[in-house]
């Protein structure tokens, strides 16, 4: 009988020669585990674990026979995890800044860096060289987020430009609910120290000086489009060219998630792959055409060094995204695999754009953009390999004219099923008719907007940029006619449950598995994907939510979750809601609460257990004092006096926001804080460990104790 160890390394050895594709997968299981800490390491463990994968990935390379790859490949992929690890860390400490931790009101004064637009449809300017009154240079957030409310002179938003303005800022907010998106994080690589809003006019300090020259470049060819194709055929224009979408409106948007046709606002492999082929296409065709190349250049590296020169400047132009850069580095590595004469598109390549831009931005693993846009590459670099090897041992390969209208079809349902459980767990939401969306809609992006945008790139210098800008507009008419028509239809979009912390892990490896591996070992892949279709089946949702300033009461019944009130706290309700898999509206779910309304004090009894929700310092005022077997919580004023468990602003400040479950036993309750733990962005100092005794005394069966009473 053979030994475990031999069987691994047999099974390393039927993988030889297909390893490199799960480098990036080992570097990327670091940098998920540290994120995934409660503790926020010190940076001894920083360079300790740096230090550890460089020494393991030296030994990695340098090993040779007898050294057996049932011990060399384990040690490199240590050496990588371990690398991750640190690499995540070392990032979060390169960008850390100052963070506001309180409400400031008064001036706020800073250059604009970046235009787009709110959830709640107004447009933000994101400023740096911030100045606020009474606080020091060394304290001043490097870059806050204001959204503009009110009537606004816009002149005074151009980029580059130093204004003024009267804003109410705070810190970033954390997950809405325990374990959910945790924007505090977010902000913290985009250097955020504080957001906020104004409705009072921006005002013009000093006009846009020398630098920023790209996205000066971004914002006025954004404007250039948007002044030939008026409305949101323009707004469109300028996403898909220049990555603006400050002008696009929330119906729009909306019509587009709702038909899976968001992914074209996305400038992501599908827009650099049609420019980069479309350049690639037009420089061969030209210089073949000419006498003197036809025989003497190098035709093809000409231009694929031209179409890398084209990718190039678009990446420039679009801002430089996550999707994007991944869909540059995959476009650049095809590109010099066909100026060196190698294979232009493999999973060998699929990996290298993986690993760089986890090198570059580890925390990008994190976020729907970077999960989705290399599962939809991956999935179909991997079946296209497998349809090109099937045709190849076909005696009869299929017919020329069947194979562009078989590649659509396969790409937009391999590429669909990739990433739908990825947007589901995002967005809970899904698109029944995405496919039939993409089928109508990709083709006119391919065949039309993107030759076009390239044509009105070109006679631009000569003033005739509206004639190819005219032909552009009717290809994105026709997809935003596409998205409200099929978006309008029943049953258009159906709502998901959020899965648990487990599942999305479990989707990846059982894809990876199936992707990467060679052999009849990759169907173990379908293992992983059958548990977490069964974890997903099976999520527990929380018996009530707490939001995190205690405006805000979610307790779920029979006919879903009912809300303390029907206005106020939009985004926290609505964030609730699509968990839940809910479509209701705020409005429709405060008709659900069952129990008595008095003013703005909302009673509902959920077991034994009593909820009450008191809705500022009058409702506590006219509530008096609480009793054992309630639970109150309460948006402002002072603690109400009583022996119940009381949920107050100070306490939810330290806390963030609450779920609870009840149980047989009793009830447990689970704090933001308690899943997130203490990390840089929570203000934790490395190598400090202030506060870390008091959030290991915190358990998940009580809450933390109120320090006002």
């Amino acid at each position: 009988m053979a030994r475990p160890s031999g069987l691994f390394a047999a099974a390393i050895a039927a993988q030889r020669g297909h390893l490199f594709p799960w480098v990036p997968v080992c570097l990327a299981c670091g940098i998920g585990l540290y994120f995934a800490l409660v503790i926020e390491p010190g940076q001894a463990m920083l360079w300790m674990m740096l230090g550890l994968g460089l020494c393991a990935l030296i030994f990695g390379a340098l090993a040779r026979s007898p050294t057996p790859d049932g011990v060399r490949a384990p040690v490199i992929a240590a050496g990588l995890v371990a690398l991750g690890f640190g690499l995540a860390g070392a990032r979060s400490h390169n960008v850390a800044g100052p963070l506001v931790d309180f409400r400031y009101y008064g001036p706020v004064e800073g250059r604009v860096v970046d235009i787009d637009r709110s959830a709640s449809d107004a447009v933000r300017l994101t400023l740096d060289r911030v100045v606020l009154a009474p606080m020091a240079p060394d304290e001043t957030p490097t870059r806050v987020r204001v959204s503009l409310h009110g009537d606004q002179g816009f002149a005074a938003a151009a980029p580059g430009a130093t204004v003024i303005l009267t804003g109410h800022l705070g810190p970033p907010g954390g997950a809405v609910e325990p374990g959910g998106f945790d924007f505090r994080r977010h902000g913290w690589f985009l250097q955020l120290g504080a957001v906020g809003y104004t409705r009072t006019p921006v005002l013009l300090l000093a006009p846009p000086a020398e630098g920023q020259r790209i996205f000066k470049a971004r914002m006025w060819l954004s404007e250039r489009m948007r002044a030939v194709l008026p409305g949101e055929t323009g707004a469109f224009a300028a996403a898909v060219t220049t990555g603006d979408r400050s002008a696009m409106g929330q119906a729009t948007l909306q019509d587009l998630r709702d038909t899976n046709l968001a992914h074209l606002l996305a400038i992501s492999g599908l827009h650099m792959g049609l420019l980069a082929g479309f350049v690639f296409g037009v420089l061969r065709l030209g210089l073949v055409a000419l006498p003197w190349t036809r025989h003497r250049a190098p035709i093809k590296r000409i231009a694929a060094l031209g179409a890398l020169a084209a990718a190039t400047g678009y990446l420039a132009l679009s801002g430089g995204n996550v999707a994007t850069e991944r869909a540059y580095v995959m476009a650049a590595v095809a590109l010099l695999a066909v100026v060196c004469d190698r294979r232009a598109l493999s999973l060998r390549s699929v990996a290298l754009a993986a690993l760089i831009v986890l090198i570059l931005r580890p925390e990008a693993l994190t976020g729907p953009g970077f999960q989705m846009s290399f599962a939809a590459t991956t999935a179909l670099v991997a079946t296209f390999e497998q349809v090109s090897r099937f045709n190849t041992r076909r005696e009869r390969p299929l017919p020329r004219w069947m194979a562009p209208v078989l590649s659509l079809l396969v790409s937009s349902a391999v590429a669909g099923l990739a990433t739908a459980p990825i947007g589901m767990a995002h967005f809970n939401t899904i698109a029944q008719f995405g496919l039939i969306a993409n089928l109508v809609s990709v083709p006119v992006m391919g065949l039309v907007v993107v030759p076009a945008a390239v044509a009105s790139a070109l006679l631009m210098p000569l003033g005739l940029d509206w004639m190819a800008l005219y032909v552009m507009g009717m290809g994105l008419d026709w997809i935003l006619w596409v998205a409200r028509s099929i978006a309008s239809w029943d049953a258009a979009v159906r709502p998901v449950v959020t899965p648990g912390f487990w599942v999305l892990p479990l989707i990846a490896l059982g894809g990876l598995m199936l992707c990467l591996l060679r052999g009849t070992a990759r169907l173990s892949g379908a293992l992983p994907l059958m548990l977490a279709a069964g974890l997903w089946s099976s999520a527990d949702r929380p018996h009530v939510l707490i939001a995190d300033d205690g405006g805000l009461v979610g307790i779920l019944g029979p006919n879903g979750r009912a809300l303390s009130r029907g206005s106020g706290g939009g985004f926290v309700a609505d964030v609730w809601l699509e968990n839940d898999g809910d479509l209701a509206g705020q409005e429709a779910s405060a008709l659900r609460w069952s129990g008595p309304i008095e003013g703005r004090i909302a009673r509902q009894a959920l077991g034994s257990v009593e909820f009450v929700h008191l809705q500022g310092k009058r409702a506590v005022e006219a509530f008096g004092r609480c009793a054992p077997g309630q639970i109150v919580v309460q948006s402002d004023g002072d603690p109400v006096p009583g022996d119940c468990q009381l949920f107050h602003p100070e306490t939810l400040k330290q806390t963030g926001s609450v779920a609870v479950w009840l149980a047989e036993d009793g009830i447990r309750v689970v704090t933001d804080r308690q899943r997130t733990g203490l990390r840089l962005w929570h203000g934790a100092r490395p190598d400090d460990a202030t506060g870390l005794v008091a959030w290991l005394s915190t358990s998940e069966s009580s809450p933390p104790a109120d320090p006002e009473r």
